[in-house]
């Protein structure tokens, strides 16, 4: 891996593409997961994302301890890596076993540590806005652990921009250095975020870290011959059913091209910037190989207006896409 950008405006640097883990676990055993793990490190992959809620809904953390296992019993895996997890969602039917509170936070971060087997959390990210605890709470409880060492950055995702300027207005006025990165739901079917999320990460020097990139696989050459377990997801059909007229014309164009549709969505959001880094979910060695085809394709001035023209976006930023 020869593409390494800073992770927004962090000092950090990282891989362009980030590897996921959301299928280790619930999809992929141990071994295989590990498999993919060391093809990453083979291939000079630096930048891991996970979370703990990841493995299933009977296995929560194990996409964390599959991680954890795979450092071994040195410490040269862990120190090249930057590590990225997440707080948010239920583990367990407490009533605060979910959520950011403090006190959730605390405990989650805690219980993250000793499913990855590490002393600290490089990225540690909010999976969710929580409506019902207030900022100051948060970064009380984020600004420990940063003060602890036991998370060295931190994150959102699926944040509105609302909710990053209302976040780090008070990091700032707390002295701290703020969300570096927000994670968000952006492909070509959906490129809502255009409109002020990314914006928004814009001025305050904030990464994209970029989740889905080929839409629940519907742009991974779904039409022609597809992964049949991904079009039997229910979000996937919903897509089909609605775009599938666009993505006929999207493989078409791919074709013309010379390149794999997959391999064109994860070019496209390459090319939005050194700040998108889209995260990739591979569900096999093969298929996370062929992935890294991506940065060695530039689409040209052309091809990107006609994309535009199969996958128009929200008209560009606000306000201006709406209003004077």
């Amino acid at each position: 891996m020869k593409d390494f950008v800073r992770l927004g405006a962090a000092g950090a640097r990282v891989s362009r593409l980030c590897l996921g883990t959301m299928n280790f676990g619930k999809i992929l055993n141990e071994a295989d997961s590990h498999a993919i793990l060391d093809r990453s490190a083979d291939l000079g992959i630096n930048f891991i994302d996970t979370a703990d809620v990841y493995g299933g809904v009977k296995q929560r953390g194990r996409a964390e301890e599959y991680i954890g296992s795979w450092w071994g019993s040195g410490s040269s895996r862990r120190d090249s890596v930057v590590l990225a997890t997440k707080v948010y969602g239920p583990m367990g039917t407490g009533p605060n076993d979910r959520g950011l509170s403090a006190l959730h936070i605390r405990q989650a971060c805690e219980a993250s540590l000793r499913r990855l087997r590490t002393d600290h959390i490089d990225l540690y990210q909010m999976h969710h806005v929580d409506r019902t605890v207030s900022w100051e709470e948060i970064w009380e409880a984020m600004g420990r652990l940063v003060q602890e060492g036991k998370v060295v950055y931190v994150g959102s995702s699926n944040f509105a921009a609302l909710h990053i300027a209302r976040c780090q207005a008070v990091a700032f006025r707390r002295n701290l250095h703020g969300l570096v990165s927000e994670q968000s739901l952006y492909n070509f079917a959906h490129r809502e975020v255009e409109l002020e999320v990314l914006p928004a990460c814009r001025e305050f020097g904030m990464a994209v870290l970029v989740w889905s990139p080929l839409a629940g696989g519907i742009l991974g050459g779904t039409v022609g011959s597809g992964d049949s377990l991904r079009r039997r997801e229910k979000d996937s059909v919903a897509l089909l059913q609605r775009h599938g007229e666009r993505i006929k014309a999207y493989e078409s164009l791919c074709r013309e091209i010379g390149h794999d549709a997959a391999i064109v969505a994860l070019a496209w959001l390459l090319s939005r910037g050194d700040t998108v880094i889209p995260i990739l979910g591979p569900r096999t060695v093969a298929q996370f190989e062929q992935s890294l085809d991506a940065l060695e394709v530039r689409l040209s001035d052309d091809v990107l207006r006609r994309l535009d023209e199969i996958w128009p976006g929200p008209g560009g930023e606000a306000p201006e896409a709406y209003a004077w």
